[in-house]
């Protein structure tokens, strides 16, 4: 196995997290073991995160002990390899606005105690800021087309270290060439934030762009 980051290994053309829960699966991810370890495969068609540290992400802030807001959580598969990362020291606040993939990830937070389901509205963070504590990674996935002013106003609201936004250019704009709107969505974000890496995630997710700023 080799380190790409802390908590995040590679063999061959997979990356893997160790697994906090062995012999557990989340989505019928591959299991490995080496020396002892139980490891998660992560795959990258199934997570943006992954995707993106398969196309060359330098600056991955996930860390041990970090404490996670998390937008658009869904059913917990990118939060889950989170999870594995930031340990029982650590705490994930999963938002999701929708009941159907919310009820999943809370039967995976019964699991893993430092996940946190939140149901609600990420165009309201007043909805939840009562819950959140010294979140100092802010992490969204929202396919919506206000999705850059949803993640502004969280960083405004909850003023975390850094941030991660993956942005999906036909939700943007449809009639709009995604480069183009990559161009215009930078420009935004950058009159607010220090842009440290953007990535495109073709092929694992078409059309979508990483964006890391702090």
């Amino acid at each position: 196995m080799k380190k790409l980051f802390e908590g995040v290994y590679k063999e061959g053309n997979r990356i893997f997290t160790k697994n906090l829960m062995p012999g557990r699966k989340v989505y019928n991810e591959r299991l490995l073991k080496k020396g002892g370890v139980e490891y998660r495969s992560w795959n990258p068609y199934r997570s943006k995160m992954a995707a993106a540290i398969l196309k060359g992400l330098k600056n991955f802030l996930i860390k041990e002990g970090e404490r996670i807001l998390y937008l658009g959580v869904a059913s917990g598969t990118t939060a889950s390899h989170f999870s594995d990362i930031i340990g029982n020291g650590g705490i994930i606040y999963g938002i999701e606005i929708s009941f159907k993939p919310m009820k999943n990830f809370i039967k995976l937070c019964q699991e893993r105690k430092n996940m946190l389901p939140v149901l609600a509205d990420a165009n309201k963070p007043e909805m939840y800021e009562a819950i959140i504590e010294d979140a100092n990674v802010l992490y969204q996935d929202i396919a919506q087309k206000n999705q850059v002013e949803i993640f502004l106003k969280n960083m405004n609201k909850f003023e975390p270290q850094h941030g991660i936004i993956m942005v999906k250019a036909r939700s943007i704009d449809i009639s709009m060439k995604p480069n183009r709107v990559f161009e215009r969505v930078k420009k935004e974000i950058g009159k607010h934030f220090e842009i440290k890496e953007a990535i495109k995630l073709a092929p694992y997710a078409k059309d979508h762009i990483a964006i890391v700023v702090e």
